[in-house]
């Protein structure tokens, strides 16, 4: 009796042991599954310095590639020498602008600084109208008689002020030319991506039907490029269309500092954030400086054209695709809040899909 106790117990103990096979299976299936995380991780890191302009890359050609297709048959059907041409084109159109911005903005700061020296550089005095405006004009009034009487006084006793500034500015321009170098990259990678379309996108395929299977993962590539052309056409087709109607404005009322303020302007406009911030402070130099009817219709043409994109991007958003317009705008700017002008794409590329997501399972019948 007590031997077939024992045994029983022995049995019941084996049962409710480890399996070694399991315990064996899950320990390598541990291991397995730490290596792909660390060489993913170490791909990651190392790709990373070059995810920017990839991303800008892949952004561009989505956006270009028709004008490639329409420049093809007349090139004798070379895409590799129409992607060079648009990749070129591109190009000279993004550094003669900027390096005339920068160049101009460099040369007006030395400029300053040589006359400031010399004693040439003269503030012009305000106008007493100046003293009338609400909340800052008295202040405003005071500091720019103090910089119109002794400017040179006015310069000693705010040094570390100005040094701030002409700190922040240099700053800026050093930012400003590495983003212009980062940009002509992803023009290069563009024109690559371009070249090799069809491969590029049926990879793009394959990797969406293996994450969301054939159906809805299938729609995912072509809605991508879909909704990355319709965010340039609705955001940044529209900020640039509004920034010329604005700079014309600026120019024709003789602004100083119009070229740079143009291109503050299409940076604001296609960051969606008004551009009355700078509008604002223009209509008041102007309504200081010029006669009252030019002042007056200068101000209710940038009004109306710092009002446009109301009218523009309904218009231009979302044609040709079945995704709501207020959900590509909401991506559009929750994604550059988050990831800046790269999450502009990416943040409605993400957004759309989730809606597409959503609408199919909302479609889908109870059992």
């Amino acid at each position: 009796m007590n031997e077939n106790k024992e045994s029983n117990m022995d049995s019941k103990n084996s049962g409710a042991g480890y399996d070694p096979i399991f315990v064996r299976n899950m320990i390598e299936s541990f291991l397995r599954i730490g290596l792909v995380l660390m060489l993913l991780t170490l791909a990651y890191d190392i790709v990373k310095p070059f995810t920017t302009p990839i991303l800008w890359g892949a952004i561009i050609a989505m956006a270009a590639f028709p004008l490639v297709k329409w420049l093809e048959p007349k090139v004798g059907g070379r895409r590799g020498l129409a992607s060079t041409l648009v990749t070129l084109f591109f190009i000279v159109a993004l550094v003669a602008p900027t390096w005339s911005v920068m160049d101009a903005t460099v040369g007006a700061l030395k400029e300053a600084s040589v006359a400031l020296e010399e004693g040439r550089y003269k503030v012009p005095p305000p106008s007493a109208k100046v003293q009338d405006w609400p909340l800052i004009g008295e202040r405003l009034y005071s500091v720019w008689s103090n910089a119109s009487n002794d400017l040179e006084k006015f310069a000693a006793d705010n040094s570390s002020q100005l040094k701030e500034v002409a700190t922040g500015v240099v700053k800026r321009i050093g930012s400003s030319l590495v983003g212009v170098l980062m940009l002509v990259a992803a023009l290069i990678i563009a024109g690559g991506f371009m070249t090799f379309a069809e491969s590029c996108g049926s990879a793009a395929h394959r990797f969406f039907v293996r994450v969301g299977g054939l159906s809805p993962g299938g729609e995912w590539a072509p809605l991508t490029v879909a909704t990355v052309r319709s965010v340039l056409q609705g955001v940044v087709g529209v900020a640039v269309i509004q920034t010329i109607i604005i700079a014309i404005g600026l120019f024709v009322m003789g602004v100083p500092a119009a070229a740079l303020l143009t291109v503050i302007i299409l940076f604001l406009a296609i960051a969606q954030v008004p551009t009355l911030i700078v509008l604002a402070p223009i209509m008041i130099y102007v309504f200081s400086t010029a006669d009252t009817t030019s002042a007056v219709i200068f101000t209710v043409y940038q009004l109306v054209a710092g009002a446009s994109d109301n009218i523009l991007k309904p218009m231009l958003m979302g044609r040709g695709l079945d995704i709501p317009m207020p959900v590509i705008l909401v991506g559009a700017i929750g994604g550059m809040i988050m990831s800046g002008i790269v999450g502009l794409f990416a943040g409605a590329v993400i957004l759309s899909i989730f809606y597409k997501l959503l609408m199919l399972w909302l479609e889908q019948q109870p059992h």
